[in-house]
């Protein structure tokens, strides 16, 4: 049997940024767990990726600009009903109540550390129930 790959849409402005949350992730999250990626460098691009692709998880920058990972998982929240579990990486613990009303599924911490991050790609890509902590 095959084992099935999953599709990680990683959204920052900063290309530095992108690669600095793939190499986070690796392409092996878990032991069970295989990633590819997919890069967006703009909140057109996210609408893209998600509407030509299986997406199975959003990894998305909160510091990016001109649209942060916070705005971009709340509307393509609200604008689809099969949105993907969405996680987003803030640089203030404060910024945890946006995350909550931005609805998005799990938040971590820049700097990313790579056990963490992991840890929380391979819960939300296994489709845990309830809540994840916050990292």
């Amino acid at each position: 049997m095959t084992e099935r790959v999953h599709t990680v849409l990683l959204y920052s402005d900063d290309p530095q940024v992108r690669d600095r949350m793939r190499l986070a992730v690796g392409t092996r999250p878990a032991g069970d767990l295989t990633v590819e990626f997919l890069d967006a460098a703009t909140y057109a691009e996210c609408v893209r990726l998600v509407d030509e692709y299986v997406v199975d998880l959003m990894l998305l920058d909160g510091e990016a600009t001109p649209g942060g990972g916070l705005g971009v998982a709340r509307q393509i929240k609200d604008d689809r009903d099969d949105a993907p579990p969405t996680c987003v990486v803030i640089a203030r613990a404060a910024d945890r109540w946006l995350a909550a009303f931005a609805e998005v599924d799990a938040t971590l911490m820049h700097p990313l550390d790579p056990v963490t991050t992991g840890q929380t790609v391979a819960a939300l890509l296994r489709g845990r129930s309830g809540k994840l902590p916050a990292a």
